[in-house]
């Protein structure tokens, strides 16, 4: 057996172990593999391959968090060719919508998990950073660890990515939800998210949110409504809250003054055209393509209303 400091603890847990193994060399690992297949059976064998990210392209080497999937980019330099978008991400809004929060409540503190570029809370940080904390890649620890802090009085802000927050389930059922502790998630890559692939789809936060019996559902059609959301999710102090935003630019609504959004009401949509036949109710960012649709057939659609929830609960009786 080839070992290492460190081969104890996996042979402790009853692993055969082997390694650390050199994983940008190619013939070590056929053979390794070979003979593991050709061994006698002797429980479970766990492989331990060291690899380094980005080994043999400097631009990639240099990136410790970049690169990891990218569009076309320039070979030479590792430069990646992106449109430029006349708006900022949702994830940018987002984070410049909580740092006017904390500008005027010393109580409001950020969580992410080892997600700072991803979840916008690097800008935040920057500007707060006795106010923000890296827990590590450990979302279940980061929920607890938000959990905790609400109970001294202060105002987490967890931002995790939707699919990543079902890591974590458990401890939002039981250590924040039933608790009634306000604890605020911010879910970004709700949705489908295009180039971030399958595993950052978040398809079904809206599910595993809903159903629990204190969570305030929220999720915003436009950047604007996104920063009035994080105001309400700042002014919710007596039970958690949750708001989810897809992966994208935001549509070019007009911003609040200063970027400083203002709470909602909860558990109340708004008609944005008025009609008397047919009635399209949207929610979330499918608002925008309902109000496409609205006015490519707007001959037709004199006698169609649109009406928005902003809120997964108790759908808005006023509108229906």
């Amino acid at each position: 057996m080839i070992s290492a400091s460190g081969s104890t603890f996996f042979e402790e847990l009853g692993l055969y172990y082997i390694g650390p193994v050199d994983g940008h060399n190619i013939e070590d690992m056929v053979t390794i593999f070979e003979k593991v297949k050709a061994m006698p059976a002797l429980g479970p064998v766990l492989i331990h391959i060291v690899t380094e990210k980005g080994k043999g392209y400097p631009p990639a080497e240099a990136a410790a968090d970049k690169m990891h999937g990218v569009v076309k980019f320039d070979p030479k330099t590792g430069h990646q060719f992106k449109t430029k978008a006349s708006t900022l991400s949702y994830t940018q809004y987002f984070a410049e919508s909580l740092i006017k929060e904390a500008e005027v409540d010393n109580k409001i503190v950020a969580i992410h998990a080892a997600m700072g570029g991803g979840t916008g809370l690097n800008y935040f940080q920057k500007r707060f950073p006795d106010q923000c904390f890296d827990v590590g890649i450990a979302e279940q620890h980061a929920v607890t660890f938000a959990a905790g802090l609400a109970t001294e009085g202060l105002k987490p802000f967890c931002a995790i990515y939707s699919s990543f927050l079902q890591r974590g389930y458990d401890q939002v059922v039981h250590d924040v939800d039933l608790q009634k502790l306000p604890v605020r998630f911010a879910m970004d890559r709700a949705g489908l998210v295009g180039a971030d692939g399958p595993t950052h789809c978040g398809a079904f936060d809206i599910t595993y949110m809903a159903c629990l019996p204190n969570m305030v559902v929220m999720a915003p059609s436009d950047e604007a409504e996104l920063m009035h959301m994080v105001a309400t999710a700042a002014a919710i102090d007596d039970r958690p809250s949750c708001f989810r935003f897809p992966r994208g630019n935001g549509i070019g609504a007009v911003l609040p003054l200063n970027n400083k959004g203002t709470a909602l009401e909860i558990g109340k949509g708004r008609v944005l055209t008025e009609g008397s036949r047919v009635a399209i109710l949207g929610y979330g960012s499918i608002v925008e393509e309902c109000r496409v649709i609205h006015r490519e057939t707007e001959a037709e659609s004199r006698k169609r209303e649109i009406g928005k929830k902003g809120y997964g609960k108790n759908v808005c009786g006023t509108i229906i």
